[in-house]
């Protein structure tokens, strides 16, 4: 009985960005309180299958990991780091992740990767990633990343990088130029997540995070 448990027993893998950029937000709340609440969802719904779960904090390197563990002062321990974490660098690097991930938890988990996946070139990483594992992708997303209201001039920061650039958004050449690469980026995300065989879901700060969450269960639920 021991064994048989031990070979149902899965283990959950939450891979968290903690870059600048998720510290922004325009409508209902930031992108890391977001996570946070999302990494909690899903870290008491693990303990409720009896899972295991283990976090791994990364900007464009990996800040910490908790290796995968079971029982309510594991889960405490988690959401107390995701409360009070501050990364240490400002970039977002998902393959540095994704190589992490392989080399440390070296049997099948789900790992959920929980980014605004602004990052590029990680197309190989994840795919080979998800051959040892089950990746899922939760992008998080704010709406004045798509499309921003005609307030006049503003001057917009890059969190990440910290350069400023200035914006004209009353300009509609400007607003169509800006919403244009908006959905160039996510095309180009969702191509890449869908080439590489890997179930996703896009979260809004201002919108509930129930729905799109269930139906990606679901989804997954059927494909099996």
């Amino acid at each position: 009985v021991k064994v048989f448990e031990e070979e149902r027993e899965l283990t959950v893998m939450l891979l968290v960005d903690v870059s600048a950029s998720d510290g922004t937000g325009s409508k209902g709340q930031l992108k890391k309180d977001l996570i946070t609440e999302l990494c909690a969802v899903l870290a008491f719904s693990a303990i409720q299958n009896n899972d295991k779960i283990g976090v791994l904090f990364f900007s464009d390197r990996v800040e910490k990991f908790i290796p995968p563990k079971k029982g309510k002062s594991h889960i405490l321990r988690i959401i107390r780091t995701l409360l009070n974490f501050e990364p240490q660098h400002k970039d977002t690097n998902i393959t540095e992740a994704l190589n992490y991930l392989s080399g440390v938890i070296k049997k099948k988990s789900t790992a959920f990767i929980i980014s605004d996946f602004l990052d590029y070139n990680y197309e190989k990483a994840i795919k080979i990633a998800n051959k040892r594992h089950d990746l899922v992708a939760l992008r998080i997303n704010d709406e004045l990343e798509n499309e921003i209201p005609n307030i006049g001039l503003i001057q917009i920061l890059d969190p990440e990088t910290g350069k400023t650039v200035w914006f004209d958004s009353a300009n509609k050449k400007s607003q169509i130029e800006y919403k244009a690469n908006a959905q160039r980026f996510a095309d180009s995300t969702n191509s890449t997540l869908k080439k590489a065989g890997i179930d996703s879901a896009v979260i809004y700060t201002n919108k509930p995070f129930v729905k799109p969450l269930v139906q990606l269960f679901k989804r997954r639920e059927g494909s099996k």
